[in-house]
C-alpha cells in the first residue's frame, strides 16, 4: 500500500514560469493496521518463521507431561465403550463414572450460575449514584445482554464448551475479537491443548509468547487472502498434523482422522524487534532495541508467514500489548494451566474403575462357574484362562462322575473390596467438591446460623471456583464492550424500557 503526502509548491509571480521539477522520495509506508509481512524481505520472513517455530516446538515439548496426564484422563471419562479380551473375551469394560459425574455436575451448575435467562451482565456503579448514572448503567446492561443473548448466537454454546474443558484440564480460554464478516464481536472457546504457553510463565497475561494453534480449510484461507488479511501466496495442499491430545479426543468421540483437509496455522502473540519497524526514540531519533508486541501468523506446513500485525493501540504511547484471550482457571497451581478434575480425580477414577471391573468379573464367575472335567490325565487345549460357564476336558482314569468334575473355587465378590471402592469414591467426591450435603448429619433443632455455617463450609471450594469464573467473565465482558465501542455505530440497536420498576427504582 502506498501513502503519498501532499506537496507544497510556493509560486511567486504568476506571470513568471514555474519550475515544476520536484524530487519526490516515494517510500512505502504501511498503515498502522496493515499486514507488515507485505513490506518485509523474504529472507527476514523466513528467518523469523524459523525462529518462532523453533520456540513453539520447545514450548510444546516443555508441557509434554501435562499433555500425557490430560490424554490419559480423557480415557477415564468412559465416553467410548471398551471391548476387553483380557482375562477373557467379553470381560467387564465399564468405567466408573466418578470423573464424568463431576464434570457434568460442574458444567450444569456453572452455566446456571453464570448465564441466567435474562443475561449474564450486571453493572456496578463506583462512586456517587445519580439518576442519570443509574439510567446509563441500566442502558449498558441491557445492551450488553442483548448482544450476548440475541446477537452473539455462539456465546452460550462456546461458554458451555469452555466450562467442560475447564473442569477437565484446569484451564479454559476464550478468544474475543471483532469479526468483519459478521460485523460484531465474537467470543470463541479455545481448548487448553490449542493454546501454548511457554515454560516459566505464571499466567497468560505475563507470558512473553502465546501461540494459538488454529485449523482452517483451504476456502477459509482464500477468503482471508482475498480480503488482504493474509498474504496472497500459494500454500499447496495442507499437511496432515495431529497431536496426541487431538487424536485421543477424536477416539473418545468416535471420529477417525482419515483425511484432515485443514491447514494448521500458528497465531503467535510475541514481542519482536522487527527488522524495518524498529522502535525509535522520539527525542534522539535512534533505535531503542525494545521489542514491541506483534501478532504473527505462520502456516505450520510450509513455514510461510501469512501476516504480521501490530498488537497495540495506535494512540497508545506506551505500546502495551492488547489482550485477545481470557483465561479461566479451575484450581490455580504451580504452572500457567492450573489443575482440573483429571488431576484431582484421575487416580481415584482409575482405581475405582479397576475395582469395579474386578467386582463385576467376580460376580460373573460366581454366577457362571467353570471348571475341569475328566477325559484322561492330560488337559486338552492350551493354558488360556477359563471363561465363565466353560468346562474343559482333563484326561484321568474313569471313576465316579463326581470324582471327575472339579469346579474352580470362585468366590462371591469381596465385601472388603466393595467397601474400599465406596471409600475411594467418597473421598474423591469430597476432594472435587461434588458430594451432596448430608442434611441428615445436621440436627433438626440446630440454630439457623449453625446450619448456614455447615452449608457454607461444604460449598466453600465450589464457591471459590465460581468466584474465579466470575472474575474471568468480567474481563471477557470488558473486551466485548471495548469492541462494541470501537467498531459499532454510536446508536444502540436495543432500546431498554426505563419505565420498568427495575430501572426507575
Amino acid at each position: 500500500m502506498l501513502f503519498r503526502s501532499p506537496i507544497d509548491i510556493e509560486i511567486g509571480d504568476p506571470s513568471e514560469p514555474v519550475d515544476t521539477e520536484v524530487e519526490i522520495d516515494m517510500e512505502r509506508q504501511p498503515a498502522f493496521d496493515a499486514n507488515l509481512a507485505e513490506f518485509m524481505d523474504e529472507s527476514d520472513l523466513s528467518s523469523l518463521a524459523s525462529d518462532l517455530i523453533e520456540d513453539f516446538d520447545n514450548d510444546k515439548q516443555s508441557r509434554k507431561d501435562w499433555e500425557r496426564t490430560y490424554t490419559e484422563g480423557l480415557d477415564l471419562l468412559g465416553l467410548k465403550i471398551e471391548e476387553r479380551s483380557e482375562p477373557w473375551n467379553g470381560a467387564c469394560g465399564v468405567f466408573h463414572p466418578i470423573l464424568s459425574e463431576a464434570v457434568i455436575r460442574f458444567q450444569a451448575e456453572m452455566i446456571a450460575e453464570t448465564f441466567p435467562a435474562q443475561g449474564p451482565v450486571r453493572a456496578k456503579i463506583i462512586g456517587e449514584e445519580t439518576p442519570a448514572i443509574k439510567q446509563s448503567a441500566a442502558r449498558v446492561v441491557e445492551d450488553m445482554n442483548h448482544h450476548l443473548t440475541d446477537k452473539m448466537s455462539e456465546f452460550r454454546p462456546e461458554h458451555e464448551k469452555m466450562l467442560w474443558g475447564l473442569a477437565l484440564s484446569g484451564a479454559g480460554f476464550k478468544k474475543v475479537y471483532y469479526d468483519p464478516t459478521l460485523d460484531r464481536p465474537t467470543s470463541m472457546y479455545v481448548p487448553a491443548e490449542d493454546l501454548i504457553i511457554p515454560y516459566g510463565a505464571s499466567d497468560l497475561l505475563s507470558s512473553p509468547r502465546v501461540t494459538h494453534v488454529m485449523r482452517k480449510t483451504k476456502n477459509e484461507i482464500k477468503k482471508l487472502q482475498y480480503t488482504g488479511f493474509y498474504r496472497d501466496i500459494d500454500l499447496g495442499e495442507p499437511t496432515k498434523m495431529v497431536d496426541d491430545v487431538q487424536r485421543r479426543k477424536d477416539e473418545a468421540e468416535g471420529y477417525a482422522q482419515l483425511d484432515d483437509d485443514r491447514y494448521q496455522l500458528l497465531e503467535i502473540a510475541v514481542d519482536l524487534d522487527l527488522p524495518g519497524f524498529e522502535d525509535i526514540d522520539d527525542e534522539t531519533g535512534e533505535e531503542t532495541g525494545i521489542a514491541l508486541p506483534y501478532v504473527v501468523t505462520i502456516d505450520r506446513g510450509t513455514e510461510e508467514v501469512l501476516s504480521i500485525r501490530r498488537n497495540w493501540d495506535e494512540d497508545d504511547e506506551l505500546k502495551e500489548k492488547k489482550q485477545h484471550f481470557i483465561q479461566y482457571t479451575y484450581i490455580p497451581g504451580f504452572g500457567a494451566y492450573g489443575y482440573g478434575l483429571i488431576h484431582l480425580l484421575g487416580g481415584s477414577a482409575k482405581s475405582a474403575t479397576s475395582i469395579t471391573r474386578q467386582l463385576v468379573d467376580a460376580g460373573t464367575l460366581s454366577n457362571l462357574p467353570g471348571g475341569l472335567k475328566s477325559r484322561g490325565l492330560r488337559i486338552k487345549g492350551d493354558d488360556t484362562p477359563i471363561m465363565p460357564g466353560e468346562w474343559r476336558d482333563v484326561d484321568v482314569p474313569s471313576s465316579n462322575i463326581k470324582d471327575n468334575i472339579l469346579p474352580l473355587p470362585y468366590k462371591e465378590p469381596s465385601a472388603t473390596l466393595f467397601q474400599l471402592l465406596t471409600n475411594i469414591v467418597d473421598e474423591g467426591r469430597k476432594l472435587a467438591a461434588v458430594s451432596d450435603v448430608k442434611f441428615g448429619d445436621i440436627q433438626g433443632d440446630a440454630p439457623v446460623g449453625t446450619t448456614l455455617a455447615i452449608l457454607e463450609r461444604e460449598l466453600k471450594v465450589m464457591s471459590a471456583v465460581q468466584a474465579r469464573v466470575h472474575a474471568s467473565m468480567a474481563q471477557e465482558f470488558r473486551l466485548i464492550a471495548k469492541i462494541i465501542k470501537d467498531y459499532t455505530a454510536p446508536a444502540y440497536d436495543y432500546q431498554p424500557d426505563y419505565r420498568s420498576e427495575e430501572h426507575t427504582s
